[in-house]
């Protein structure tokens, strides 16, 4: 990608050279786009880095953002989504971990701005999410993941320092975890299962 976007800059001041062309003073400014019949601001285009190209497409309702799509990498793809709330402020930022141009997972900012959690679609669809991350800090601190897609989560984990420290699983397909593996240092140092009535592991086996 890196080397793509290389080449296109390379291309890009070459022909300009060649064109002898005077820099262009709107570089880099935000473009509007007005209702023909109201008059209202509906579209905000912009480029972020200033190198010529559009990167930025903002939804207006007037002065009020709706919803922003941005082409980071500049392959032309939009690769993140900024969605606002009735005050414009950010609530939801999109991704897409696969480059297709379609969103696959979201963040929610706490108030500070940190990261609050983050939902994963592995189908791409914002109504079948399989996996939810929890952040603490901006660090993970705990993953829910439903692994048979059933709709419930059927796997659990916990982090310490953002390292994983505990796994949970359900074998049963009954919403509750059946087997707990506990690490150390990255390590296995712990095995419980089976469970009694009250979710109380009633084995436990130390890895030798």
């Amino acid at each position: 990608m890196r080397r793509r976007l290389g080449l296109g800059l390379t291309a890009l001041l070459t022909a300009a050279a060649c064109s002898n062309a005077p820099p262009d003073p709107s570089v880099g400014a935000m473009k509007p786009t007005y209702d023909k019949t109201t008059g209202k601001l509906t579209l905000l285009t912009s480029d972020r880095n200033r190198n010529g190209v559009v990167d930025t497409w903002t939804d207006m309702d007037g002065a009020r953002p709706l919803q922003s799509r941005i082409d980071q990498d500049e392959d032309g793809k939009v690769d993140r989504w900024e969605y606002y709330d009735g005050q414009g402020k950010l609530v939801k930022v999109g991704f897409s971990r696969s480059n297709d141009g379609k969103p696959d997972s979201w963040s929610f900012p706490d108030p500070d701005g940190t990261i609050a959690r983050v939902e994963i679609s592995s189908k791409g669809d914002e109504k079948t999410i399989d996996r939810w991350e929890f952040y603490s800090g901006n660090q993970l601190a705990r993953v829910e993941q439903d692994v048979n897609g059933d709709g419930r989560a059927d796997m659990w984990e916990t982090y310490e320092a953002a390292v994983l420290k505990t796994a949970a699983y359900d074998e049963d397909g009954d919403g509750k975890p059946d087997r707990r593996l506990t690490y150390n240092d990255g390590q296995l140092a712990l095995i419980e299962s089976e469970p009694d009535p009250s979710g109380r592991y009633t084995k436990r086996t130390v890895p030798q």
